[in-house]
Parts: structure tokens; C-alpha cells; sequence
């Protein structure tokens, strides 16, 4: 038998967390097992629902390192597809969820909706006890008076506040990517860069602009600002290897300024020598 939590956890974030520390919780007491269903890819690309404006918090592969991580005992990655999307409630509750995986118990958060139908969570929970199954509710994770969502990280994000998309998150956000080759400017003016070609397309770049971030290389992490713009530029502070093809992860720790347009290469190169020493102070502070 399981006490199941189903949905995208797209982020695996402060919300997503207080459902699924129940959830183990539950599961133990209940001397259970603790699952979580998830989907890959997103329903509104399926569905194609907006899809050509979504951006995620998460790869794949990210999504379920990051659930991992948490105590579960076991991650299904259920394929989201149009014939699943057709299924309604009461056929996930009781074919899915009861007949193929054995839920005794189901966690629903506050904005939980299950099915083609879209019933509110409420309805849900009164069908779901109808099917025998035990209901555990779980309310909205709030910080600063506001209710923590995807949604509101990603908006975050697009104005460029990753320190609050990270404190939603419980972690940095983060890019991972393979280092290809630019336009090597930075290598002429004295500051060279890894641009970085992000592994998933359809992962939420922040806001252009230029920010402190960390580099991670292999089991090295170094420091660096990353410049948003047409490229991911980031050059990573007393770094002088090369690491062109390798796969690195840039995490964003602080907006530093907006993105700006120099026609002048010496006022460039003068901005950049500002912007280092304005991280490195940065990254004095917090240590």
C-alpha cells in the first residue's frame, strides 16, 4: 500500500516541500510506502496550451534529483500525454492511483486538481473518501504574506529577482549547459567568458541583465558574473582554462545591474573592471 502526492513539481519548491515532507511522514506513520507521481513533459505542451510562452524551473533529469533528495521512497515519472490528459478524475482516483499503484492515501495540496474534469480540491477530496481512499490536506506555504507557486517564481525571475526565486526555491536557480564557442570580445578586452548553450530550451532564463553567480565545473565551484543578452556570457573571476564542450552549471546569486549597450570598447572593458570588483565585494559580504 502507498500514501500517494501527484502533480508536475515543476521546481520542487517551498510548497512543493511541505506536501512532500507530509507525505514521508504520513507514509511512515501509517507504516506505508511514501510515492510521488510526476509528469514529463509539461501538460501545457501536450495540450499545447499557451505552450509557446512556457518556461520551466526544472529539466527532467533535475526535477527528479532534486525529489530524490527528500527522503521519498519512491519517484514514478508517468509520460503526459494526450489519451492521459482524457482521463477524469474518478478514473486517475480509482484505475490509476488505487488499481495500478496501490494508494491507500492521497496528499492534496491547497491548489490540487486531478483529471480532465478540473475539480476543485475539495471535490476531489469528497471523491476520493468515496473511493476509500484517506484524504491528508496539507495548506499553501506562504513567505512574506504570499503564497509560494511556480507560477510566482517564474515571474520573479523574468523581472530578474533571483535572490527571491532562490528563497522560494530553498536553492539557487540555475542554468546547466555545454561551453560553446562566441565571439571571443571578452578574450580581447581582458575579460573572457564561457557562454553557455543551456541543455533544456525550454528552461526559464532570468531577466537580462548582469549578476553574481557560481560556476560549477565537474566537483569544482568558482565564482564568476553572468551576463544575460542575446548569449549566456559568464566570466568566471582567476579562471584561465579551457573548457570549451564541457558541461558547467551556472547558479544566480544576485541581480548586479541591467543589461547595457557600449559602443566603445574601452567603456566596456572599464564597466566590466567595476562590475568584478563590485562581486567580489559581494561575495566578501557573504562569507
Amino acid at each position: 500500500m502507498a500514501v500517494v502526492a501527484t502533480g508536475f513539481f515543476d521546481g520542487v519548491h517551498i510548497g512543493h516541500r511541505l506536501v512532500l515532507e507530509t507525505l514521508v511522514s504520513e507514509a511512515r506513520k501509517r507504516g506505508e510506502e511514501s510515492l510521488v507521481l510526476t509528469f514529463w513533459p509539461h501538460p501545457r505542451i501536450v495540450l499545447q496550451d499557451d505552450a509557446l510562452g512556457l518556461r520551466l524551473l526544472n529539466t527532467s533529469s533535475e526535477k527528479l534529483a532534486l525529489l530524490s533528495k527528500l527522503g521519498i521512497d519512491r519517484v514514478e515519472q508517468i509520460e503526459f500525454t494526450k489519451e492521459f490528459s482524457q482521463m477524469s478524475t474518478r478514473e486517475y482516483l480509482s484505475d490509476f492511483l488505487i488499481g495500478k499503484y496501490g494508494a491507500s492515501a492521497i496528499l492534496l495540496g491547497y491548489d490540487n486538481r486531478i483529471g480532465h474534469d478540473n475539480l476543485t480540491p475539495e471535490a476531489t477530496a469528497a471523491l476520493a473518501e468515496s473511493l476509500g481512499l484517506t484524504v491528508i490536506r496539507t495548506e499553501k506555504v506562504s513567505s512574506v504574506g504570499i503564497a509560494v507557486s511556480s507560477t510566482k517564481i517564474r515571474n520573479a525571475l523574468k523581472a530578474g529577482d533571483v535572490a527571491t526565486a532562490s528563497n522560494y526555491l530553498c536553492y539557487d536557480y540555475n542554468l546547466s549547459g555545454e561551453v560553446v564557442h562566441g565571439k571571443r570580445l571578452g578574450h580581447v578586452i581582458g575579460f573572457p567568458t564561457a557562454n553557455l548553450e543551456p541543455d533544456e530550451p525550454l528552461k526559464l532564463i532570468p531577466a537580462m541583465g548582469v549578476y553574481l553567480s557560481k560556476v560549477t565545473i565537474g566537483d569544482r565551484q568558482f565564482y564568476g558574473m553572468t551576463n544575460v543578452g542575446q548569449t549566456l556570457e559568464t566570466h568566471i573571476f582567476d579562471f584561465d582554462e579551457d573548457i570549451y564542450g564541457e558541461n558547467i552549471r551556472i547558479s544566480f546569486l544576485e541581480r548586479v545591474r541591467d543589461e547595457i549597450r557600449f559602443d566603445d570598447l574601452e567603456e566596456l572593458k572599464k564597466q566590466l573592471g567595476a562590475d568584478e570588483q563590485y562581486c567580489k565585494n559581494l561575495l566578501s559580504l557573504r562569507k
